[in-house]
């Protein structure tokens, strides 16, 4: 499951980030970093699905 939601990171961001914690300050964050630049809402969203088992 970490894989599609990972896959789904590097596409869209804040998707994969909600997917792994649903609503809430780090999908927000993410969405922000998204906006300001695509790259680092990727990270930020790789790091969310990882960090959190």
């Amino acid at each position: 499951m970490d894989v599609i939601r990972i896959l789904l990171a590097i596409l869209l961001p804040p998707l994969g980030v909600f997917l792994q914690v649903g609503i809430g300050l780090q999908f927000w964050i993410n969405i922000l970093l998204t906006l300001l630049g695509y790259i680092p809402g990727i990270i930020h969203a790789v790091y969310i699905i990882l960090s959190r088992e």
